[in-house]
């Protein structure tokens, strides 16, 4: 599961990708200066994983973690080839979310594409291309499948009725997203469209130092434009966290962000956004070698929340010993929670709860 970072050229997509990976992929003051995507594996910040370190003692700790894709920037006629456009797309639809950077800072220094700070155009730029592409996807479909729903084949015609639907919503400017599958046919059929504009975006209003804690008028129009999408929006100064990584001690990234008045980097507010986004959660394995947090989609049975450790655990399955995370720091250890009468044993059926922390039994 991957979140892609995409957003008009010079609006801090790549500084704001290495400030989440610590990979320095390049950034500079000029348009697609990101031609191929940079890929960064992001641990997740998780103040829980700390917490069970703390009361198991282990040899190692391995957090979450949540894949981040730098995608070029995307200009006007992207979605006719313009800029490199058909690639970026592409990288793209690759992609299961979407975190769109907007620029929300003035500077006379730092180019941009279009002459002036406009996030609200930016916006609509960007949509505006995506949703060019998805129209075209959608409209070659529907000349594939008008044919078949002609003859009365009912699969055929549950498809057009929802590619009519989709193709409306872009002929009048609004994301795929915006569309809800009436039942689960419709569902299925959404997901094997892979529309760019179906998939979930966060947006990140690059501010300056000072609008850090509170955004600016840029923040407020952005807030204004997206709040019928149901969209997370995220204030970050991206330059000013670039500054905190550069730094080596613990104790000056936290003086650096107590003088902004921030509690926390902004980057670890946008990571755990981005892995709520993609629909993940964690579970927790805890024992002397390791105290480990483990990626599963949320809804995930106990079965396959086992299967990620190894497949052989989902194919052998028996059952799952659960304690909850909030009951295993109240009684400070496996074996008090289970003298608690806190420690549970459930079978296939048991959908894992964020948090959980687990012990699989199996046979193969």
């Amino acid at each position: 599961m991957k979140a892609g970072i995409v957003g008009l050229p010079n609006v801090g997509k790549s500084t704001l990708f290495n400030c989440l990976s610590n990979a320095k992929a390049q950034s500079a003051n000029f348009p697609f200066c990101t031609i191929e995507p940079n890929i960064g594996v992001v641990n997740v910040p998780d103040p829980r994983i700390n917490k069970l370190e703390e009361l198991v003692k282990p040899e190692r700790v391995q957090m979450a973690t949540v894949d981040i894709v730098d995608i070029a920037g995307l200009v006007k006629g992207a979605s006719k080839g313009e800029g490199l456009g058909n690639q970026f797309l592409g990288n793209i639809r690759e992609c299961n979310a979407i975190i769109h950077v907007l620029r929300c800072f003035d500077n006379d220094n730092i180019v941009h594409v279009d002459g002036n700070v406009n996030p609200i155009r930016d916006k609509e730029t960007i949509d505006i291309e995506l949703q060019l592409k998805d129209l075209e996807t959608v409209e070659k479909r529907l000349e594939k499948v008008n044919r078949a729903a002609k003859t009365g084949n009912k699969e055929a015609q549950t498809e057009k009725a929802l590619l009519d639907r989709i193709r409306e919503s872009l002929l009048q400017a609004k994301s795929a997203r915006t569309i809800v599958p009436q039942g689960n046919d419709e569902e299925v059929l959404m997901e094997s469209f892979q529309l760019i504009t179906a998939k979930p975006v966060l947006y990140v209003c690059n501010v300056d130092e000072n609008s850090a804690v509170n955004g600016n008028k840029y923040v407020d129009q952005v807030r204004e434009l997206v709040k019928d999408e149901d969209a997370e929006v995220i204030i970050l100064s991206v330059g000013a966290e670039a500054d905190i990584t550069e730094l080596e001690s613990y104790e000056e990234r936290q003086v650096f962000l107590e003088d902004m008045g921030l509690t926390e980097p902004g980057a670890s507010v946008l990571i755990r956004a981005a892995y709520k986004l993609l629909k993940q959660q964690t579970y927790f394995t805890a024992g002397v070698k390791e105290v480990r947090a483990w990626t599963i989609n949320i809804g995930a049975t106990a079965p396959q929340a086992a299967g990620v450790i190894h497949t052989d655990f989902e194919k052998g399955f028996i059952r799952a010993e659960v304690i909850s995370y909030e009951d295993y720091v109240q009684y400070g250890s496996e074996a008090k929670a289970k003298e608690a009468g806190k420690f549970k044993v459930e079978g296939k059926e048991y959908v894992v709860k964020d948090g959980d922390v687990m012990h699989f039994r199996f046979n193969v």
